[in-house]
């Protein structure tokens, strides 16, 4: 049955409203938004002093619940997809870390043959998060298994993927890089540039071969600088590409938050939340790949070296974090957790944003941006 949401405010793809009602479909899909002028006949769902914004998107993900999209049977996967309805999100991208080049094929068919029957959160296809770094910047990935871009060895992946397989994060100072990306833009894949040692020249080259992305910005990569100019710049000043941005306060400071988002604008900034097993769960000992990991005062690390490793963000926290770091309006860090994540992996036909026609994937926030509801194809899924 049609019903019609009523709230104070809706955040719509091309502007923000206040008050009026948004359609649900019988079809669960969005119908239009009427203005408090146009009532509309038939049932209304009342949340007077709340907020609608569109489902968040997390696009850079590896896991949360315990359950890692590398190692989990697809029992955790779909675990995973219900328990991030508590996080805001109803679209997300499994990401892997680099491995070898078999367990990769293996995952990919472990997704294959599960399509579309995760029962919460929709995988909207895969992102592999390496192999083709630089050892230098492995961060918390195997650097032994790290390699030279090889078209061949990807399309063997993305086959076995049945064409899930939409992004990939890379080092663009590897052998081979710039042909890699010019072919691989053909076949429709979405190129990041991270994990990597890259001067701003090499940066620059894999843009122009076709990388449109920036693997959580100033992580895994050299800082910016004035003078030697590096990856990390490339990402500050590049023009018409995405910077991941993981805000969680410890990965990237304010400041330096701040200083991204203002310099390619928040249309350019996409939250993520590089989030392992350790997600939604209480201080102590994970893993992230084959490597072990601790976690303790809100952050994860490697016990071998104490590098960061991956996060424990909630997706509806970062977005929450840039608005009170008053660094954008609740507008902007809205759109930066759903329009773009969802454009720049070429997946915002299926999901971030509200409009007529698309799946009615959507929030109920409150006004201090806390999550108070989750609706997943207009059904009521998730309530704090």
């Amino acid at each position: 049955m049609t019903y019609y949401i009523h709230a104070d405010k809706f955040f719509l793809e091309n502007r923000t409203e206040n008050g009026g009602y948004l359609e649900i479909n019988d079809n669960s899909k969005f119908g239009f938004y009427y203005p408090e002028s146009e009532k509309p006949e038939g049932k209304i769902v009342d949340y007077k002093g709340k907020w609608v914004a569109p489902g968040y998107v997390d696009t850079h993900i590896h896991g949360s619940l315990g359950e890692d999209t590398m190692k989990s049977d697809w029992g955790g996967i779909n675990k995973i997809s219900k328990g991030l309805l508590s996080a805001g999100v109803t679209s997300w991208m499994p990401t892997t870390i680099t491995a070898a080049s078999s367990t990769l094929t293996k995952i990919c068919e472990k997704f294959a043959a599960h399509k579309g029957e995760e029962e919460g959160a929709k995988i909207q296809g895969l992102h592999f998060e390496g192999p083709f770094f630089t050892e230098e910047h492995a961060g918390a990935e195997n650097p032994k298994y790290m390699l030279d871009p090889d078209i061949n060895e990807f399309n063997k992946w993305l086959k076995a993927s049945d064409g899930m397989l939409k992004k990939i994060s890379m080092a663009p100072e590897r052998k081979g890089s710039k042909e890699f990306i010019r072919e691989a833009v053909k076949e429709g894949i979405v190129i990041a540039l991270g994990h990597s040692s890259a001067t701003f020249e090499e940066a620059a080259a894999g843009v122009e071969a076709g990388a449109t992305m920036f693997t959580h910005a100033f992580n895994g990569m050299p800082d910016p600088m004035h003078h030697a100019a590096s990856i990390s710049n490339a990402a500050m000043a590049l023009n018409n590409t995405t910077a991941e941005l993981i805000c969680d306060g410890h990965h990237v400071q304010e400041p330096m938050v701040r200083a991204l988002i203002n310099a390619v604008g928040p249309e350019h900034v996409a939250l993520i939340t590089d989030c392992i097993e350790a997600g939604m769960m209480p201080n102590g000992d994970y893993m992230l790949g084959e490597l072990p990991v601790y976690v303790k005062d809100g952050m994860a690390r490697l016990k071998d070296g104490d590098n960061l490793a991956g996060s424990i963000l909630q997706l509806k926290d970062g977005v929450k974090n840039v608005v009170d770091w008053n660094i954008v309006d609740p507008e902007k860090a809205i759109m930066m957790a759903s329009y773009i994540p969802a454009k720049s992996a070429h997946i915002l036909d299926h999901c971030g944003s509200i409009k007529p026609d698309k799946d009615a994937d959507f929030l109920i926030l409150n006004p201090d941006m806390t999550l108070s509801e989750t609706y997943l194809n207009g059904e009521s899924r998730y309530k704090a």
